[in-house]
């Protein structure tokens, strides 16, 4: 009777329910939401699979795959540039002031709009913005340079500083908890820096840089602000087109939209887990550097 009502005997049902009814619920109402249809303005609830034909018909597919390209490469530069930020942020600041403010600094972000944090490259990345305005003073190039707004790479750039703390954070924060014992102990077995980083740092920082990726796909997945701002309506991903599908109230071609969202990203966490799979104990790490 007892064990029943400790936090292992109630808790973690009562969690696992909750969790099921929060998120996993909504998850199947959406994917059985997709295989309906609208009709002059209204749901009719007769399965089909008319709205998953029209979405392959439309070439939404493509915009899938954009969008799973450019997740998967913002994911992975916001990965090199984190992982080293991090790193000195957590064992090169000494600073603990200068620590402190650059945390509040990465934290700005999270207390901005989203919208008013992107609108403003387009003063800056324009034709008559300030970059063009400088390189052609300078005599650097003849005309201004057409493809910094409007384009992938003006999505990809507008990305960049707004997924860059939720990167930065996880691996962070797993970096502050490792021990200087074991990196002490690492140099003193005659390891290189470079082989404290591989065989010490990276395997004890892995969950945070699982944490991060995860983090930073997902929201990247369904990102809209920074394609419809800054692409012009030239680079179209899933969060515009399930964005477009709600405000024409085709609600199952949005469910249909999101499903896929869903999808992939289930598809990329199993990449990711698998891909981690292969933990290192502490004797294997310091094997490999005696080795």
């Amino acid at each position: 009777m007892l064990d029943r009502l400790t936090p292992s005997g109630v808790a973690v049902p009562a969690f696992l329910i909750t969790w099921s009814l929060v998120v996993i619920l909504p998850l199947l109402v959406i994917v059985l939401f997709s295989f309906l249809q609208v009709k002059s303005y209204r749901v009719v609830y007769v399965p089909t699979l008319g709205t998953w034909e029209s979405v392959i018909d439309s070439g939404r597919w493509i915009v899938a795959v954009r969008t799973l390209r450019i997740a998967i490469t913002m994911t992975l530069i916001e990965l090199l540039l984190a992982f080293p930020f991090a790193l000195w942020l957590a064992k090169g600041c000494k600073s603990k002031p200068a620590k402190a403010i650059i945390i509040t600094l990465l934290t700005i972000p999270f207390f901005l709009d989203t919208s008013s944090r992107i609108i403003v490259w387009r003063s800056i990345l324009g034709t008559n913005g300030i970059v063009n305005t400088v390189l052609t003073s300078m005599g650097i190039v003849d005309e201004p340079i057409s493809w910094l707004l409007y384009s992938e790479f003006a999505v990809h750039f507008g990305m960049l500083g707004s997924y860059f703390p939720t990167m930065v954070f996880p691996i962070f924060m797993i970096m502050s908890l490792i021990d200087d014992d074991y990196i002490q102990a690492s140099s003193d077995l005659g390891a290189s820096p470079g082989q404290t980083l591989l065989y010490v740092i990276l395997p004890m920082s892995l969950p945070g840089v699982v944490a991060g990726v995860v983090f930073t796909l997902v929201p990247l997945m369904a990102a809209f602000v920074e394609p419809q701002m800054l692409g012009g309506g030239f680079v179209n991903l899933l969060g515009n087109s399930v964005n477009s599908a709600l405000q024409e109230l085709k609600y199952p071609t949005a469910a249909a939209l999101s499903t896929i969202v869903v999808a992939l990203l289930g598809v990329c966490l199993a990449a990711l887990i698998l891909i981690t799979r292969k933990r290192f104990d502490m004797s294997t790490m310091f094997q490999a550097i005696r080795r």
